[in-house]
């Protein structure tokens, strides 16, 4: 694993803010090319894609991640630059370290030792890297897995290098994910001045007890696999800026991260019920981020927890919290799908940062997982 904290460092130091790429799938095709791998570029829209396939044979197992990152903020809030990946006490630093460019570099170097050591293996390793995981979500792996099923090309397993880890490499892996539902509210009044409010409508006053209602409603119960539903309100605004003006209307912005224990429509219908419940008129428009899923639970999650136990000693639990990943557009394939990267606690975040010793212990098991796999 001598080459992995290398590559990390030269994938970090590319600004690949979403969707630009910045060259760093150029770099992942050149090695894995000298690797024996066959590759593929696939551009659509604004987003770049690599598909990579060694061998032909089934089963196939995929490694899938993003080289894209989200934006750094400030970056006079950072220690370091965040494209400049530093070493500080044995943690490396820069965007990308956790989510997710880190865990790509280990993916890499992991499969291409494997092949090094079992050059003939039974089986097919691939990869799927794009560019549009942090944005819309569009053009990235959706589109690529839509090539592979019209050409008939089979997904046996998957493994993505989200970051998955709570406090430590495997102690936990991503089975499956939440659904998400965005909703944009916007509630109607009557402007008015502020001295005259029996003239006017004020929709700030009209929303407070139905939005407070809504922020406490238990959603369901959950169920074995999954939490219960959540209700968040991100965006709150109203007002024309004046002191002196009652405000004609108000927009809320929410998001629900809902188990597979609720469905889409009935989400919907109570929101729009309690509402109305409270008087108010309202233009409401939605849209699904994503749909719940729940991996099938098979070879791929046993090898996997092999791996990590004989790497690291833990015994990874089996988790389907976090936000959405791309596996929601892997899993309905019917591959076998984990989510296994390093910790997820600076994701994200400024000063991002990834343990070295962790990252190691990511790429060990990585190989581990080949070696279970395909033994």
């Amino acid at each position: 694993m001598d080459d992995l904290l290398p590559l990390a460092k030269q994938l970090m130091a590319r600004p690949s803010i979403t969707p630009d790429d910045a060259g760093c799938q150029a770099i992942i095709s050149k090695r894995l090319k000298k690797a024996g791998f066959h590759c593929e570029p696939l551009r659509f829209g604004q987003v770049d894609n690599l598909y990579a396939r060694y061998g032909t044979e089934a089963p196939l197992l995929v490694f899938a991640g993003h080289t894209d990152v989200v934006p750094t903020g400030p970056e006079a809030d950072w220690t370091s630059p965040p494209f400049q990946p530093t070493e500080r006490k044995g943690h490396l630093y820069g965007r990308g370290a956790a989510d997710m460019k880190a865990a790509v570099a280990a993916m890499v170097v992991s499969a291409e030792k494997f092949i090094k050591d079992n050059p003939s293996f039974s089986g097919s390793i691939g990869f799927i890297i794009t560019s549009d995981e942090e944005g819309p979500a569009v053009d990235g792996t959706q589109k690529v897995i839509d090539v592979l099923q019209k050409r008939g090309e089979k997904i046996e397993y998957c493994v993505i290098g989200e970051p998955s880890s709570n406090q430590h490499v495997g102690d936990q892996i991503r089975v499956g994910r939440r659904g998400s539902l965005h909703g944009h509210l916007k509630v109607h009044g009557k402007q008015g001045h502020v001295a005259h409010p029996h003239l006017a409508i004020n929709p700030i006053h009209q929303s407070a007890a139905a939005l407070h209602e809504l922020s406490q409603i238990q959603w369901d119960q959950g169920n074995q696999h999954f939490p219960a539903t959540t209700f968040q309100i991100t965006n709150l605004h109203s007002g024309t800026g004046a002191t002196n003006v009652i405000p004609g209307h108000l927009e809320a912005i929410y998001n629900f991260r809902f188990s597979t224990a609720v469905t889409v429509p009935q989400l919907q219908e109570r929101t729009e019920a309690i509402l109305r419940k409270h008087g108010l008129t309202f233009d409401v428009t939605w849209k699904i981020g994503a749909e719940p899923f729940l991996t099938r639970q098979g070879n791929l999650i046993q090898a996997t927890q092999q791996a990590i136990k004989e790497i690291t000693g833990l015994t990874a639990t089996l988790s389907t919290g976090g936000g959405t990943s791309d596996g929601r557009f892997i899993a309905p394939t019917g591959t076998e799908v984990v989510e296994l990267g390093t910790s997820n606690a600076t994701a994200h975040q400024v000063d991002e940062c990834v343990s070295v010793d962790e990252l190691e212990k990511l790429g060990e098991i990585y190989l581990r997982i080949l070696e279970c796999v395909f033994k």
